[in-house]
C-alpha cells in the first residue's frame, strides 16, 4: 500500500523527536527516484531516506548501505549547494495530505541566512520531491510541465501550490457519528462507502473499520441498520483513538510469510496470528520496503549496460547466422570448377558475344548449359570460373575459423549477460563494465576508480570443513581457476551454460562425495540454470584445465572429466555461508 495521510503524520512526529536541529552533513542520490540525507546531532547521526519512486514512495530513517553513482546527478548537486549544512528547523505534514515539508535554516552564497523547505510528496505516481525558497520552486526532482499536468506545474521558478484534492472531511476532524451518516448516503459496500466520504486515510483503514464492525460479511451503506451504524461509528472511534495516541508500527503478512500491508494499529482482518509489531515506523517501512527496493536499484543502474551486451550479443548471433549462409553458399564452389573446366574443354564451341553455352558434360555425358559473360573471350570466361572458385575455396577456410571465433563469442557475451543480470551491486556492474572495456566492446568507458579493490570471490564452507570458492565474473572465473586453485582442487562448471566456476579447495586432502555434491549445487545456484532439476554439471581436477591466448575472460579447455546431475536444495548456498562464517 501506499502511505496514506494519517500515516504520514504519525511519521512526521517520530522523525521530528529525532531529527530537529540536525544538520545536514551528506547528500546522496543512489537513484533517480531516491534521495539520502545524512544527519547529525549533538549524540548520534541518522540516514534519511526520501524516496518518490511510485511503489514505494516514503521518508523514513534507514540503516540500508547505498551504492552510490560516480557522477552526482544535477538534483543532488542542487540539494548540496542549498542544503549542506543546513539545520532542520522544523518537520511538519500538510494536514489531509501526504505530505511532508522539511524546513531548513542554511546559509547562502552570500553568507545570508535562508529557510529553504523540501517538500516530500508521497502521492503514488505523483510522488516528487520539490526544492522550495520563499515559495518559489528550486527545483524538482521530477519536472511538469504544462504538458504533463495542465493544473499544477513543477519548474524552477514557479511558486509552489498544493495539488487539489476533492472536497472531504478529514477523517480524524469529525465524530464517528457524523462520517457514518456521511457514508450511509452512498450506495457503496460501507468500507467503500466510509472511502468516499473522508480524506486522511486510506483504503486499508477504511476496510479495516468495516471488519472491525461486520466482519467479513459488509454491508451495503446506505442499508445499513441502526445497530450496525453504531458498529461502525465504534470501530471508527477505535481507530482514530489509536491514531491520537501516537500508534504502533504493524505489518501484516500472507500465508508464505510476505508483507502485503502496514498500518499504526493491529490489522485484525488479516488475522492475529500474521502481524508483526516494530519499535518504529521507519523499521516497519524498512522492513517493508527494503527487500524490493534492492531490486529496483539494481534494475535501474544495470539497465543501461544490460541493453549494450543484449545489444552485442544479438549483433554476434546475426553475423554468426550470416556467416552460416556464406558458408553455405561456398559449398557450390565445385560447380564454378566444373563450369570452367567445361568451358577450357570447349572453347571452340563458344561464339563471341554469346551470353550462355550448351555443352556436353562429361562426368554425366549429358548437355549443361553455361551462363557467360558476353564481354569476356570463352577463355576469359573460363579463367573468371576459376578465380570466383578460388574466392570460394579461400572464404570456405576463412569461415570455418570466423564460425569458431563467432560461436565463442556468443558463448562469451551470454555469460556477460547472465553476470550483468545476476549482478549483486554498483561496483560488480563496474568490474563488468572494465572487463567489456578490455575485451574492446566499450570503446569510451573510462575508469574513475581505480584504487577500489575488486570484490573477493563468493567463499562456502562444505559440511565436511573443505573451502569453496566461487568467481562472480568471468575475470573472477579465470583469476580463481588458472591463478588461485592448484593442481588436485576440484573445479565445477554447469555443461554448455553460462556460470562462475566453483573450485574445492583440498589442500592436499581427498574430497568426500557430500562436499563435492555441495560445490555441483554451488555451481548451479550461481549459473543460468538456477532453480533446474537434474541439471548436467561437468567437474575434473584444475591440473586437467587450460586456456589459450584465443580465448576470452573466463572460458577454458577441459579434459578428462565426469558429468553428474544435481537438483540444488533450497537455501543451500545461505546454509553454507553461515557455516563458513562459524
Amino acid at each position: 500500500m501506499a502511505l496514506d495521510a494519517a500515516l504520514m503524520a504519525l511519521m512526521a512526529r517520530e522523525l521530528s523527536d529525532k531529527l530537529l536541529e540536525a544538520r545536514i552533513d551528506k547528500i546522496f542520490e543512489p537513484t533517480r527516484d531516491e534521495v539520502v540525507l545524512t544527519l547529525r546531532t549533538r549524540t548520534d547521526t541518522f540516514k534519511l531516506l526520501l524516496s518518490a519512486r511510485s511503489g514505494s514512495a516514503r521518508a523514513c530513517l534507514t540503516r540500508e548501505s547505498f551504492e552510490n553513482p560516480q557522477v552526482p546527478p544535477s538534483f543532488c548537486m542542487l540539494l548540496r549547494k542549498h542544503l549542506s549544512g543546513g539545520k532542520l528547523m522544523s518537520l511538519t505534514a500538510e494536514p489531509g495530505d501526504r505530505i511532508l515539508y522539511f524546513r531548513f535554516q542554511c546559509v547562502n552564497e552570500m553568507g545570508d541566512l535562508v529557510q529553504n523547505i523540501l517538500a516530500v510528496e508521497l502521492m503514488g505516481r505523483y510522488s516528487n520531491l520539490v526544492l522550495v525558497q520563499e515559495g518559489r520552486i528550486i527545483d524538482a526532482l521530477k519536472r511538469v510541465d504544462f504538458e504533463d499536468s495542465p493544473i499544477r506545474q513543477l519548474l524552477p521558478g514557479l511558486s509552489y501550490t498544493l495539488p487539489p484534492k476533492p472536497p472531504r472531511p478529514d477523517f480524524f476532524a469529525k465524530e464517528p457519528e457524523e462520517l457514518v451518516a456521511l457514508a450511509a448516503q452512498k450506495d457503496l459496500p460501507a468500507s467503500d462507502a466510509l472511502m468516499k466520504s473522508c480524506s486522511g486515510l486510506g483504503p486499508v483503514l477504511c476496510r479495516e473499520a468495516a471488519f472491525r464492525a461486520f466482519g467479513a460479511a459488509v454491508p451495503q451503506a446506505d442499508c445499513m441498520t441502526e445497530a450496525e451504524k453504531q458498529r461502525l461509528a465504534g470501530a471508527i472511534r477505535e481507530i482514530q483513538d489509536a491514531y491520537r495516541e501516537g500508534g504502533r508500527a504493524w505489518i501484516a503478512s500472507d500465508e508464505t510469510g510476505k508483507p502485503v500491508e502496514f498500518s499504526f494499529l493491529p490489522l485484525t482482518q488479516y488475522g492475529t496470528d500474521r502481524l508483526t509489531g516494530f519499535e518504529s515506523y521507519s523499521e516497519m517501512l524498512e522492513h517493508y520496503y527494503s527487500r524490493k527496493d534492492r531490486v529496483e536499484r539494481l534494475r535501474q543502474k544495470s539497465h543501461d549496460l544490460q541493453k549494450t551486451v543484449k545489444n552485442l550479443y544479438e549483433r554476434a548471433v546475426r553475423k554468426q547466422a550470416a556467416r552460416k549462409e556464406e558458408l553455405a553458399q561456398s559449398g557450390k564452389a565445385d560447380e564454378l570448377r566444373l563450369c570452367g573446366e567445361l568451358l577450357q574443354a570447349n572453347l571452340w564451341a563458344v561464339e563471341k558475344g554469346a551470353r550462355s553455352v550448351t555443352v556436353t558434360n562429361y562426368y554425366n555425358n549429358e548437355p549443361k548449359t553455361i551462363r557467360l559473360d558476353p564481354r569476356l573471350s570463352a577463355n576469359g570466361n573460363a579463367q573468371k570460373y576459376f578465380k570466383d572458385y578460388r574466392k570460394k575455396q579461400t572464404a570456405a577456410k576463412m569461415l570455418v575459423k570466423l564460425m569458431a571465433d563467432g560461436e565463442r563469442e556468443i558463448e562469451y557475451l551470454g555469460t556477460v549477460l547472465y553476470e550483468v543480470e545476476s549482478a549483486s551491486g554498483e561496483q560488480a556492474l563496474g568490474e563488468i563494465r572494465a572487463e567489456l572495456k578490455s575485451q574492446g566492446y566499450l570503446k569510451y568507458y573510462k575508469m574513475r576508480d581505480k584504487k577500489q579493490k575488486p570484490a573477493d570471490f563468493l567463499r562456502y564452507r562444505s559440511s565436511d570443513g573443505f573451502l569453496i570458492l566461487v568467481g562472480r565474473n568471468n575475470v573472477q572465473n579465470e583469476k580463481l581457476t588458472l591463478h588461485t586453485a592448484r593442481g588436485k582442487d576440484l573445479w565445477f562448471h554447469v555443461k554448455n551454460a553460462p556460470g562462475s566456476h566453483a573450485v574445492v579447495m583440498s589442500e592436499g586432502r581427498d574430497i568426500p562425495l557430500t562436499t563435492q555434491n555441495e560445490a555441483a549445487q554451488l555451481a548451479v545456484v550461481h549459473s543460468s540454470l538456477s532453480g533446474g532439476v537434474k541439471v548436467p554439471v561437468d567437474y575434473t581436477e584444475v591440473r586437467n584445465i587450460r586456456k589459450t591466448g584465443d580465448l576470452p575472460p573466463g572460458m577454458v579447455l577441459y579434459e578428462h572429466y565426469e558429468t553428474g546431475y544435481v537438483t540444488p536444495e533450497e537455501g543451500i548456498a545461505e546454509k553454507l555461508a553461515e557455516e563458513g562464517r562459524r
